[in-house]
């Protein structure tokens, strides 16, 4: 796999002489009503190589295994100096097992793609050098109607190797076939150019660049997490089935609720290591387990009906980690009795389980049939105006001085120490800093009160507060003079 962090920008020509001057837009800013293009094709034939390649990062899941993308992936990207929407899809496969939950996943992949089509206002039809295979012919006949819309890539062509076999193509009605190379590189130039004089931009605006509260969605495989995403963005853009482990690549969508913006990442189930068999799975939990640091908010899937198991802890350790807000769901809870006393029950073990995140809501719902989710959506509100709040330094010491009043510090000979005063360095995640006089005093317990006053008396109560303690023998007042 290539590195294209070094890679030279797909970028416009100069004009010839005469020519009028093309449209100029600038990558650091945002686009709305920007160009759909969507790459197409059988089963590893190259288009997440080809769709990495234009984003410039390693957004899409590459692996030779056949079949490796699941879920269209949809990113905002430049070709050839113009904004696009870019879509990797998933491999149209013709060759199943009847009856086997392979065949079941690749039906559900092509319904995809196939979907895909009829919103694209571009379609790359990526094809391999070689003899054309019986889905290769199946597929261009399906892409028919599309004739007018779609653009022919002829893939694993470097350095020219097996260009006259790809010329063969051309008796399928092609107007043209592009020769490129997605690994390597080789005229992708040409392809980028190609691409964007096939797109009209006169509708293309430059938006405002808007503050989104990002929503991890995570958890085991198959406990609801690409249900609840599609509800939230009212698409289907995930895959959903009753096959454990279907969600592979992040599915990013993004919806509007009381006149915010959300931004909603769909991720791979995250399963034990002893049963994670398959290298892209691996790739899949890990790519969901990093993108816990892309997220605000943390919503964690558990299936009612089954309860909390050891990983739950884990993944929950890695959002605790970066200081995330996190909401714990019991999904599926229409299939649970619906008296108090289950819910209260449920959740004081829970609580019991994660032991110091009690401070994190726990809430049911059912994804399926939308009940909770709106509750769901105001805790997530919630959440994340505690992390996004600011504590002047004056009011968060007059704080510490009636805490300290409340609960002196210890007196002896060897563990006496002052705490001078307390600052709030951060936001999002939320970090406080305590000045003391001797900082390697201080317990771990009386960070513990400060930390848990700091939640109950300046409206931290549901995320995660990080306290740490530096060395000081002034006042915050004296300081500031």
């Amino acid at each position: 796999m290539n590195d294209f962090d070094n890679e030279e920008p797909v970028g416009d020509l100069p004009a010839e002489d005469g020519a009028v001057a093309e449209r100029e837009f600038d990558p650091d800013k945002p686009y709305r009503n920007t160009p759909l293009v969507v790459i197409v094709g059988r089963p590893n034939v190259g288009k997440s190589t080809l769709f990495n390649r234009f984003l410039r990062k390693r957004r899409a899941i590459t692996d030779p295994t056949p079949g490796v993308t699941r879920d269209p992936i949809e990113e905002p990207a430049f070709v050839n100096g113009k904004p696009v929407r870019l879509m990797d899809t998933g491999g149209f496969k013709l060759e199943r097992v009847a009856g086997t939950w392979e065949a079941e996943m690749d039906e559900l992949v092509v319904e995809k793609t196939v979907s895909s089509l009829k919103k694209a206002d571009l379609i790359v039809l990526m094809l391999e050098a070689g003899p054309a295979t019986a889905e290769d012919e199946e597929f261009i006949e399906l892409l028919r109607p599309y004739r007018s819309r779609l653009l022919v890539a002829v893939n694993k062509t470097e350095g020219g190797r097996r260009e006259s076999d790809a010329w063969n193509f051309l008796r399928y009605g092609f107007d043209e076939v592009l020769f490129v190379s997605a690994e390597h590189g080789d005229n992708i130039i040409e392809l980028g150019e190609a691409i964007t004089k096939r797109l009209d931009f006169s509708k293309v605006e430059e938006g405002e660049a808007e503050t989104r509260i990002r929503l991890a969605i995570v958890g085991k495989p198959n406990t609801g997490k690409s249900t609840l995403s599609n509800r939230l963005t009212g698409t289907d853009s995930s895959i959903v089935s009753n096959i454990a482990g279907t969600t592979r690549d992040v599915v990013e969508g993004e919806f509007s609720y009381k006149k915010r913006k959300f931004q909603v990442l769909d991720t791979a189930g995250i399963r034990r290591k002893s049963r994670v068999h398959e290298d892209i799975e691996y790739y899949s939990v890990n790519r969901a387990i990093k993108t816990l640091k892309d997220a605000d908010i943390v919503i964690h899937m558990i299936d009612a009906r089954e309860g909390l198991a050891e990983q739950d802890k884990k993944i929950i350790a890695h959002a605790s980690a970066e200081g995330l807000g996190v909401i714990f769901v019991l999904n599926k809870w229409d299939t649970m009795n619906q008296d108090k006393k289950t819910f209260k029950d449920t959740s004081k073990s829970m609580k019991i389980m994660f032991g110091q995140m009690e401070y994190a809501p726990i809430l049911a719902l059912s994804a399926l049939k939308g009940t909770g989710v709106n509750e769901l959506l105001d805790k997530a509100l919630e959440l994340y105006a505690q992390l996004s709040r600011k504590i002047e330094t004056s009011a968060l010491n007059l704080a510490l001085a009636d805490w300290v009043a409340a609960a002196p510090p210890p007196q002896g000979r060897t563990n006496k120490f002052k705490i001078r005063y307390l600052v709030q360095t951060q936001t999002n995640p939320v970090k406080f800093l305590a000045f003391a006089t001797r900082p390697e005093a201080v317990t771990g317990s009386y960070v513990s009160y400060i930390r848990n006053r700091i939640r109950k008396d300046l409206g931290f109560d549901s995320i995660p507060v990080v306290v740490e303690v530096k060395g000081s023998r002034k006042k915050w007042e004296e300081r500031a003079r």
